[in-house]
C-alpha cells in the first residue's frame, strides 16, 4: 500500500517563539537541547528556586537571562510562552501562575495529578484565552501522523484490539520523585500515560478501565496491568511497570489489517502496516530519535498560536482530562489492593 505523507510541523522556517522554563530538571535538559539542537524556536529565560541552578542551566545552554524565582520569569515581557518542568505536583501551582501572567503555556506530564487537578488549569487557560497544551509529544511526530490518518480513513477496517507497554527500570527509590507520593510519583502518571494515550488516540475514550497492580513499599504504584473496554467491542491490553525494561511496543490491530509500532513506540522511530502477506514500511527520515522527538511539539505549537489557536487540535486539553479520569480509575483500583 501507498502511506499518506506525514503532516508533522517542519522543523525550521515557521513561527518561532520565545520561551521560558520552570524547573530546570532532567526533562527540561533533554528538551532544551532538543529544541534549540533541531528548531528555531529558542528559550530565552529559566528559572528555579535556586538562583545558582538557573544560572548554571542558563550557561550550559546558552540562555541569555536566568532568574532565582518563578514570579520573576513569568513577569518578563521578553518570554511568549512557558514550559513547565517540574515534578508533577507544582504542574497546576506553576501553570497558573503562568496563565495569571497572561502566558501561554507547554506542562509536562500528567496535565495535573489527578483529572480534578488538572480541571482547574483548563479552566484558568480558557478564562484567560491562552494557549495551554500537555506535553504529549508522541502525538506530534511524523510517524504518529501518519497514523492519525491511517485511523481517519478507515485503512485498519473496524478496530478491535490495542496494545501497548511502557517498563522501565528506574532503580533505587531514593531522590527520585516518581518514587514519592508527596510528588505526585508512580507508574502510570510518569509512563503507564503512555500506553494509555495511545488506547485514546486510537479508540478515543474507553467506557470502563479495568486495573491489577502493585504498591511500592514507598506508596506509589510501581506497576499494572490494564484493559480498557469500548462502546465499539474493542478493547486496549497495556501495561506499564518501574521496575524492569519491556519492549515498548504498541499495536493497532483491525479487521483488514494492524499497524506495529517499533520500539520505542512513543518516540520518533518507524512502523509497519500489515494487510494479508503484505507489509509497508515507516522509518522516520529526520534522523531524530529518542527525546530528540521533543522538538516537533515545539514547532507545532508556535504555529497553532501565530493561527490564533488556544489549544492543539492534536491534543486538547479535554483529551488531557479525559485520559487522566482513566488512570484515576485504575490507580484506585491498584491502590485498593495494598
Amino acid at each position: 500500500m501507498i502511506l499518506p505523507e506525514p503532516t508533522a510541523t517542519p522543523l525550521r522556517g515557521g513561527p518561532t517563539l520565545r520561551w521560558g522554563v520552570l524547573a530546570p530538571g532532567g526533562i527540561a535538559t533533554d528538551w532544551v537541547a532538543a529544541m534549540h539542537a533541531n528548531t528555531d524556536q529558542r528559550v530565552v529565560a529559566v528559572a528555579s528556586r535556586s538562583a545558582d541552578r538557573a544560572a548554571e542551566f542558563a550557561r550550559k545552554h546558552g540562555i541569555g537571562r536566568s532568574y532565582g524565582s518563578y514570579d520573576q520569569l513569568v513577569a518578563d515581557p521578553e518570554v511568549d510562552i512557558i514550559y513547565v518542568a517540574a515534578p508533577n505536583i507544582f504542574h497546576r501551582p506553576l501553570a497558573l501562575l503562568a496563565i495569571s501572567a497572561g502566558k501561554h503555556v507547554l506542562i509536562e506530564k500528567p496535565l495535573g495529578i489527578d483529572a480534578a487537578d488538572a480541571r482547574v488549569i483548563v479552566d484558568a487557560a480558557r478564562a484567560a484565552g491562552v494557549f495551554a497544551m500537555e506535553a504529549m509529544w508522541t502525538r506530534f511526530l511524523p510517524q504518529t501522523t501518519i497514523i492519525a490518518q491511517l485511523l481517519a480513513e478507515g485503512e485498519l477496517g473496524d478496530l478491535k484490539v490495542v496494545t501497548a507497554d511502557f517498563g522501565a527500570n528506574f532503580g533505587a527509590p531514593a531522590g527520585q520523585p516518581v518514587f514519592d507520593p508527596t510528588m505526585g510519583g508512580g507508574s502510570l502518571r510518569d509512563i503507564g500515560i503512555y500506553p494509555v494515550w495511545f488506547s485514546r488516540f486510537a479508540l478515543g475514550a474507553p467506557t470502563a478501565a479495568f486495573a491489577r497492580g502493585r504498591m511500592l513499599d514507598t506508596g506509589v504504584d510501581g506497576q499494572a496491568a490494564m484493559i480498557l473496554d469500548h462502546a465499539t467491542g474493542a478493547q486496549a491490553v497495556l501495561h506499564t511497570t518501574m521496575q524492569a525494561d519491556t519492549p515498548t511496543e504498541a499495536r493497532i490491530n483491525g479487521t483488514r489489517a494492524r499497524v506495529e509500532v517499533r520500539t520505542p513506540f512513543y518516540a520518533p522511530n518507524g512502523f509497519a502496516v500489515v494487510r494479508d502477506d503484505e507489509r509497508t514500511e515507516f522509518t522516520d527520515g529526520t534522523g531524530l530519535r529518542g527525546r530528540e522527538g521533543l522538538s516537533f511539539q515545539t514547532t507545532a505549537i508556535a504555529q497553532h498560536i501565530a493561527d490564533g489557536r488556544t489549544e492543539a487540535p492534536e491534543h486538547p486539553l479535554d483529551v488531557s482530562l479525559e485520559i487522566l479520569e482513566t488512570l484515576d480509575t485504575m490507580r484506585a483500583q491498584i491502590e485498593a489492593m495494598g
